[in-house]
């Protein structure tokens, strides 16, 4: 369904109701073309560029380092953290706007989530090098990430030539599911053990915006634990990656 350049909430509204919802319960994941328009999309993809030619985006890292790994080749991409007020990030405060109204519906009709907050957005670029990502799980230990969204900005992509696709392995489903990161699509999907995904190898540049939601209740213990491995921290120190907003995110 395409969206207009200027979307209301109600086809949000409406799209949450109607497809996002019963495809997470039914399948895990979710994603539609022509999520903001080519204008608005466009001016999205123009300030991804201008960040990654200014030289904003830094080398991803994993949560955890491991002797004798090297991390470029579990992670390609450039990364970095936005909340959308920064001076030229309009049109991405634009999409995150439309996202959080997306998934706030969404989390009125998932019963046993509490989804109030966020993380900032991930400004990604994998370089075309053969960088990629791989099969991993956001969340494999509870810490919170409870919704994945990613949004894609490549224009005339060719998975066949270029590459780049997330595919992602469905627990318990005998498929896979490969999704191309084509210029306006928003994908969707729970962040859990549900979802092991990978990026494949890019042979060309490829840049996406990922946003996590939390679950409340989750997130809480999450930092509860946190505070007790690390109790000499402040109270206020919490699983420092990925980055959050205010609660009242979403």
């Amino acid at each position: 369904m395409p969206f207009i350049e200027h979307v209301s909430y109600t086809d949000v509204e409406r799209m949450a109701l109607d497809r996002v919802v019963p495809a997470l319960l039914a399948h895990g994941f979710f994603y539609v073309d022509g999520f903001l328009g080519d204008l608005a999309g466009s001016t999205v993809l123009d300030q991804v560029k201008e960040m990654h030619l200014s030289e904003k985006l830094q080398n991803g890292r994993l949560a955890g380092s491991v002797p004798g790994i090297n991390g470029r080749k579990i992670r390609g991409d450039k990364i970095a953290w936005v909340n959308g007020s920064e001076r030229g990030c309009e049109a991405i405060s634009f999409l995150l706007n439309l996202i959080d109204r997306l998934i706030s519906v969404c989390a009125s009709q998932l019963e046993n989530k509490a989804i109030r907050e966020r993380s900032q957005a991930m400004v990604a670029c994998y370089p075309g090098n053969g960088a990629g990502y791989v099969k991993h799980v956001d969340n494999p230990n509870c810490d919170g990430r409870c919704i994945t969204c990613i949004y894609y900005l490549n224009k005339k992509w060719n998975p066949k030539e270029h590459g780049g696709v997330l595919r992602i392995f469905p627990e318990g489903k005998p498929y896979v599911a490969d999704v191309s990161p084509i210029f306006d699509r928003l994908l969707v999907f729970w962040s859990d053990r549900r979802n092991p995904h990978e990026v494949q190898p890019s042979y060309a540049t490829r840049y996406a915006i990922t946003v996590w939601y939390f679950d409340s209740k989750e997130r809480a213990e999450a930092k509860r634990r946190f505070r007790d491995l690390h109790p000499l921290l402040s109270r206020a120190a919490a699983p420092a990656d990925p980055k959050e907003t205010s609660p009242s995110a979403v």
